[in-house]
């Protein structure tokens, strides 16, 4: 039983470091100088040019779902 519950607590914050970790980091995806994740795209060429990501209804919802998610687990 005890085992049981060691497994289940480590198995919860592994979640919670991947959830922070899924939340912060700055690319998700990288595509030659063209990079993109949850909160900007980004273009390395000749000048590096940063626009926010937040143009799209769905993508609003998930940086609101993401934002709450942080929130709800650290109650």
């Amino acid at each position: 039983m005890l085992l049981l519950l060691l497994g289940i607590i480590v198995l919860h914050i592994t979640v919670l470091v991947l959830l922070f970790v899924s939340t912060i980091v700055s690319q998700w995806l990288v595509n030659g100088e063209h990079t993109a994740d949850l909160w900007q795209n980004c273009t390395s060429g000749t000048v590096f040019q940063c626009l926010t990501s937040s143009t799209n209804e769905w993508l609003q919802s998930v940086q609101a779902m993401m934002i709450l998610s942080i929130i709800f687990s650290v109650l």
